[in-house]
């Protein structure tokens, strides 16, 4: 059903977020993510560079901690960002996975440190690296829509680490996507947790004010 729904609105040229109007998360998911595969590794490499180029909407106070991610998949590469973050002050982290069910932790990284596989076969900072709260978190998904809410790939690690970071202190969650992977409604639980802005090739939404 997925595919055909891709297909179909690629031939009608028409973008993601009309097709997907009314399928599930499940489904919404399936057709985001079969979208962002379908793209090239040259279109992938000058998204990703385009939004380091842009950088972030928001002032980086000197040593703040943002927090990226290890890309699997044909998720949209943070790197060349979080070199740029670096270069202007920030101090950079990755998530490391506990356990299914459990809030991500976060450890100091710097480019061209060695990563080890996760408990899921992600590449995290080694164990030794110091743990730490992140000011600003980049945040990996499958799919969003323009109130903020996302889609990741259904364990929730974002959803319940963001709730519980919020309950000591103020962090800013930034989605990073490829545009093509909007759609026009996420159905959203109440337990699902918004995201302050998403950062695409083309575009900066912000939906603090939402």
């Amino acid at each position: 059903m997925t595919t055909k729904l891709v297909v179909a609105a690629k031939a009608q040229n028409r973008p993601m977020s009309h097709a997907t109007a009314s399928l599930s998360k499940a489904d919404l998911r399936a057709a985001a993510l079969a979208t962002r595969d379908a793209l090239s590794g040259e279109n992938r490499a000058a998204a990703a560079d385009a939004i380091a180029s842009r950088g972030l909407p928001l002032a980086l106070p000197q040593g703040a901690v943002v927090a990226g991610y290890s890309p699997i998949r044909s998720e949209i590469d943070p790197g060349p960002l979080l070199r740029k973050l670096e270069s202007l002050g920030a101090r950079l982290a990755l998530p490391a996975i506990n356990a299914r069910g459990q809030s991500l932790k976060f450890r100091l990284w710097h480019p061209g440190d060695r990563l080890l596989s996760g408990p899921l076969g992600i590449l995290e900072p080694s164990p030794a690296a110091a743990e730490i709260i992140p000011d600003i978190l980049l945040v990996p998904l499958a799919a969003f829509d323009r109130a903020g809410h996302r889609i990741g790939y259904g364990a929730g690690h974002y959803d319940r680490t963001l709730a519980q970071l919020r309950k000591s202190r103020s962090v800013t969650a930034i989605g990073l996507a490829f545009a093509s992977q909007e759609v026009a409604v996420v159905p959203a639980l109440q337990h699902d947790v918004a995201l302050d802005y998403v950062l695409t090739e083309s575009k900066i939404l912000d939906f603090r004010s939402s």
